[in-house]
């Protein structure tokens, strides 16, 4: 059972120092995101898994890719979370 969590828990788990990573393409992510996430487009999941910290919480733009990155990395056996609604959920400002 996949596990996710809305913007408002993500939010929440922030300030815990949660671990995000954006999968959306590298453009993408340089054009805004989520302050702290780091990117690992999806494109190069399958090279950079080991990158991937247990208990990571895994965005991209609406929460697509990064429920096809969660099925993935569930099935190499990562404790991994996904973000509801993705970045476009994100009412702060984006990072650039």
């Amino acid at each position: 059972m996949m596990k996710s969590v809305t913007m408002e828990e993500l939010i929440e788990v922030m300030k815990d120092d949660a671990i995000v990573i954006d999968v959306r393409e590298t453009f993408e992510y340089e054009a805004g995101h989520v302050p702290t996430a780091q990117n690992i487009p999806l494109s190069e999941l399958d090279s950079r898994v080991d990158e991937i910290k247990e208990g990571s919480y895994i965005i991209c733009q609406s929460g697509a890719r990064s429920m096809r990155a969660c099925q993935y990395l569930e099935a190499q056996g990562k404790d991994v979370t996904n973000v509801l609604g993705g970045t476009s959920a994100w009412d702060g400002c984006l990072a650039v």
